[in-house]
């Protein structure tokens, strides 16, 4: 993955930091006993900071960053439905 300026450690921590950030939001909800619209609303608000931040400060991540973007979409519907009905989200 040279040709990207990219070394495959680097890769590979690029891909774990979004999901210990879903992760670290979902454990402090948890502890905290948010409700679950503000859950998935704050793991979106990650995801689509993620996405922001690899379009814009890391070289040839856009394809990550559209599929971050992507999922921080998806959160925000869930969040949404949850918020509207929470009968119709699950609950962890």
């Amino acid at each position: 993955m040279s040709h990207l300026d990219v070394d495959v450690i680097d890769f590979l921590l690029l891909t774990v930091y979004p999901v210990a950030g879903l992760f670290l939001v979902e454990v402090a909800s948890r502890a905290a006993g948010l409700a679950a619209w503000t859950k998935l609303a704050a793991q979106g608000a990650v995801s689509a900071g993620f996405a922001v931040a690899y379009v814009t400060l890391i070289t040839a991540h856009w394809m990550t960053s559209i599929v971050l973007a992507a999922l921080a979409a998806a959160l925000f519907f869930q969040a949404r439905r949850s918020w509207l009905d929470p009968a119709k989200s699950q609950q962890y």
